[in-house]
């Protein structure tokens, strides 16, 4: 089986958590950037990268890389491309997305149509027509400049990979789930442990907790665009691994995920979306307001997105909420507590210094994700 260079794009500062779910996949990762880690795999890779990454927004096979400070040099390097390789003749081609960094060539809407102008006469040569009617599968392009480097890569994921598809209800402040994974994954949280969300929101903190323990595979229940790639993956493929995937879930397991919300109709909807994800049973949702977080026991883990006042009149009421959640974290003996937020003055409200603070930008929004971090619990005897 050919093997290509797969391109997984996730938040900037999060690269190293991605890193290690692409380790434990099983493939060899060849360059981690600002927000995208490289690796190699062949087409079942694609479906498992697909199926099973948790922190990726999406999988790209990697066409091309080339040097363009012109739109000629950019021509004459995306025509120099195989193109034939991964799009049939009756393949619908188009440049969804172009991004630029400190490159020559900014303007993403002229470097995609010349993109696919070059794409054309490409395919024109290799397949001797002029004319394409593109009524087959989908093969969307995303081209990268990044100090006059270009990279270009067909999506194979087609919708964004946050889009679970458990979420149709959502919150005034939601957060991706891709993002909700990642910073999960960076606690030290087990499936042993206590984890209470008190901002649930529409519940995607408690829901990707949830499907990490019971170990659901993110994209196993949702299509990709390259499911349509019979020409580069067959359809068994997919089958297998979603077999795969479902052959590895375990929901007859004992956990205790809470989130609370003050919005009656959030809980609800909430809970639609745990049930939609597999979950609800594995979820205590529940309408509760902030000062009446408490629980009996020891070593749980608070992770949660508070309001961070995106509007001038929510920032005047901040300092008073990060005030009761240092209060209500006080009130949870041996507790660790993990929140993402763009509030610069949380740590002084709060009360506390971090032991631990991460930059991570949530789509253009820089944030911080603190981490107060509790005590260990005693080693059980064996």
């Amino acid at each position: 089986m050919e093997t290509y260079e797969l391109i997984a794009p996730c938040h900037f500062g999060l690269e190293a958590v991605l890193k290690k779910e692409i380790y434990e996949l099983g493939y060899e990762i060849t360059k981690v950037e600002d927000g995208r880690v490289t690796f190699e795999g062949d087409a079942e890779a694609v479906c498992r990268a697909n199926i099973f990454l948790r922190t990726a927004e999406r999988v790209l096979l990697k066409a091309g890389q080339f040097h363009a400070e012109t739109f000629e040099e950019l021509f004459q390097g995306i025509k120099g491309i195989s193109w034939e390789k991964y799009i049939p003749e009756d393949g619908k081609f188009w440049v969804a997305k172009a991004s630029s960094i400190k490159s020559k060539l900014f303007s993403p809407s002229d470097i995609q149509s010349i993109a696919k102008k070059a794409m054309v006469e490409r395919m024109k040569q290799k397949y001797h027509t002029e004319w394409f009617a593109e009524s087959g599968a989908e093969y969307p392009l995303r081209l990268f400049l990044m100090k006059d480097e270009v990279t270009a890569a067909i999506d194979t994921s087609g919708e964004s990979l946050h889009k679970r598809g458990y979420r149709t209800l959502t919150s005034k402040a939601p957060i991706t789930e891709t993002l909700a994974a990642a910073l999960i994954l960076l606690t030290p949280w087990k499936q042993d442990r206590i984890l209470v969300d008190p901002f649930c929101g529409s519940g995607t903190f408690p829901i990707e907790a949830a499907m990490i323990a019971a170990n659901i595979a993110p994209g196993m229940n949702r299509s990709f665009t390259a499911e349509n790639w019979t020409n580069l993956i067959s359809r068994q493929l997919w089958y297998e691994t979603v077999q795969e995937a479902q052959e590895l879930v375990n929901t007859d397991i004992s956990v205790d995920i809470q989130g609370y919300d003050i919005d009656g109709e959030i809980v609800k909807a909430a809970r639609e979306n745990a049930k939609r994800a597999g979950v609800s049973q594995l979820i205590h949702f529940q309408q509760r307001p902030l000062n009446q977080l408490s629980h009996p026991k020891k070593y749980g883990f608070v992770i949660t997105n508070p309001p961070y006042g995106e509007r001038l009149e929510e920032k005047e009421a901040l300092s008073g909420l990060y005030k009761e959640i240092g209060e209500a974290f006080k009130r949870l003996d041996s507790w660790s507590l993990y929140l993402i937020t763009g509030y610069e003055d949380a740590e002084r409200y709060i009360g506390k210094k971090a032991d631990k603070n991460r930059k991570i930008y949530n789509g253009m929004l820089k944030t911080y994700f603190y981490q107060f971090l509790g005590p260990k619990p005693p080693k059980r005897n064996r």
